[in-house]
């Protein structure tokens, strides 16, 4: 049993150290030009030139590969198969849901809701649903027990 554990502790922390990675080359990974455009004073600067197919393109891998490692450590912590297809049901539904708020903004609001653009893109370039499903997976299996 306890060697089980160390097993799934130094796997989960493995998936981690990928996602951090995924975070760390971003840059050279992804074509994404709202990376600098959001380190910079954004909101006094007009957007960059961008190839909308290649922004839209890499945010869905992006959002793949997040989405891939994240079902992988929910599996890992739960040994759920349930939750794994429920978990991906979600991420599809999110995936959709943020593409079509990003065509939205970016076609129809353009620079007038820069912070929306902001946040959309957070949701799609970062892990920010396992944060959200573990501790609610979590929870639920605690609950259910009792």
């Amino acid at each position: 049993m306890r060697q089980s554990n160390t097993n799934k502790i130094v796997f989960v922390l493995f998936l981690v150290f990928v996602l951090v990675a995924i975070r760390a080359f971003e840059s050279s990974l992804f074509y994404d030009p709202f990376i600098a455009y959001f380190k910079s004073e954004y909101l006094k600067k007009a957007y960059q030139d961008y190839n909308g197919f290649l922004l839209f393109l890499n945010y869905f891998f992006r959002y793949l590969l997040n989405s891939i490692i994240s079902l992988f450590i929910i599996y890992v912590l739960f040994k759920d198969v349930v939750m794994i297809k429920f978990t991906s049901v979600l991420l599809v539904f999110f995936l959709i849901v943020l593409l079509v708020l990003l065509y939205l903004d970016l076609v129809f609001l353009g620079e007038t809701q820069k912070m929306l653009l902001f946040y959309i893109r957070r949701f799609l370039i970062q892990p920010i649903f396992l944060l959200l499903f573990v501790p609610a997976f979590y929870f639920q299996k605690v609950t259910v027990k009792k």
